[in-house]
């Protein structure tokens, strides 16, 4: 692919810079460059003002809102929005469930859901773990039973990141046991979490956050109107919405973004010391996750160029997957090295208070550097585990 960008694409990006430099709301680029977590609202905020600007749906087909972006024009809109230090489109919505109803939903269901989704005017979540059906997926055993024009759901969902936060949920669930393979009796259906029997109780992660969420469904009265697509086709569904997910994993904007952060910051005296990037271990680490990091943004690339000729992300996704987490990761491990014993101390108040930026090691206090690792070690397995994909990658890429 060739990543020149014509007169017509160098003025895309000017128009792109100009709008996150005059329409990006201080407060929440305050938030964002201080290492400050975003409320719920502050999403919202800055969504609705991409959707009214247009750009709240750039991979979505323009006759549901989409702008009709070629490969290139993504490329530039991803490498902005990261450059900007703004927060992306919160995924659960507009990148993963509206793509299943555009594609497999009737038109109802279009009608009555995409234009909230494309507005933020809905906050989803997803609904796919369980205990004890993590990888092996097709082993879930959330029930939906059919009664009349209903459907009566029992069963749990865990990990559901912003559970706590969403209007709705969209969900795997078991149809029917009484198939030849399990992944028969799965259906994709979507439920209103104030539904009554619908209970959300926190998990708190290692960093102490309150991020992810067990869900928990009692004699649960769902509309079959509800259900996308048909009844037992809900794996197809959702092997569709894993891809797309897989994709958006790769992350290779906000890690190049990172990336030129951290160098900027290694490569400064501090207090009259020698530049960390001067010790050949840490300069002979970060070459080298440079050199992971531009390879990820090739293969980055060729598959965003695939997409746009209208294929669906296949294999490839899995890859994204697999190196954009690593890479990630390496990333927050370098910025832990780089604070040093600064990382150590967990004082929420350091980061979450008015702090110098030219005394940052990283995005946020030193301590935020850690605090960062420790969450995104849970990347290589959301999304489908790292050791699952390279066995997607083995059968479908190398015929293994």
């Amino acid at each position: 692919m060739n990543v020149n960008l014509s007169a017509e694409e160098l003025a895309f990006r000017d128009e792109v810079r100009k709008f996150f430099a005059e329409k990006y709301p201080a407060d929440i680029r305050y938030k964002t460059d201080n290492g400050i977590e975003l409320e719920r609202d502050d999403y919202i905020r800055w969504q609705k003002i991409l959707y009214q600007q247009g750009w709240a749906a750039i991979n979505w087909p323009v006759e549901y809102g989409g702008t009709g972006w070629t490969a290139v024009q993504k490329y530039i809109f991803a490498n902005e929005i990261a450059e900007a230090n703004a927060p992306d489109m919160v995924a659960f919505g507009v990148k993963m469930v509206a793509p299943i109803i555009y594609t497999f939903g009737d038109d109802e269901q279009k009608k009555r859901f995409l234009p909230d989704i494309l507005q933020s005017n809905v906050w989803w979540c997803q609904g796919y773990s369980e205990p004890g059906s993590g990888s092996d997926l097709a082993s879930l055993k959330m029930r939906a039973d059919r009664d009349g024009d209903h459907y009566i759901v029992n069963g749990t969902k865990t990990w559901t990141t912003l559970g706590h936060m969403a209007d709705w949920i969209f969900c795997l669930v078991r149809t029917s046991s009484d198939v030849a393979r399990r992944q028969e009796g799965i259906s994709f259906l979507l439920i209103d979490m104030s539904t009554p029997g619908v209970s959300v109780k926190p998990i708190i992660t290692i960093e102490g956050d309150r991020e992810v969420n067990e869900v928990h469904f009692e004699n649960v009265s769902v509309p079959v109107e509800n259900l996308i697509g048909e009844e037992g086709k809900g794996w197809t569904y959702g092997k569709v919405l894993l891809q797309h997910e897989r994709t958006n994993l790769a992350g290779t904007a906000r890690s190049k973004f990172r990336m030129r952060r951290l160098k900027a910051k290694t490569t400064q005296s501090v207090h009259g010391a020698e530049p960390l990037m001067k010790d050949r271990n840490f300069a002979r680490k970060f070459a080298a996750t440079e050199i992971e990091l531009k390879a990820l943004e090739y293969t980055d690339l060729r598959t965003l160029a695939a997409v746009a000729t209208g294929k669906a992300p296949g294999p490839e996704s899995s890859i994204l997957k697999i190196r954009g987490t690593e890479v990630a990761q390496a990333i927050d491990a370098l910025y832990v090295e780089a604070a040093g014993y600064y990382s150590l101390p967990f004082v929420p108040s350091q980061y979450a208070v008015d702090f110098p930026l030219q005394d940052r090691i990283g995005a946020g206090s030193e301590s935020r550097s850690s605090l960062r690792y420790f969450n995104n070690r849970k990347a290589s397995i959301y999304g489908g585990s790292n050791e699952i994909q390279r066995n997607i990658v083995s059968k479908h890429v190398l015929g293994l």
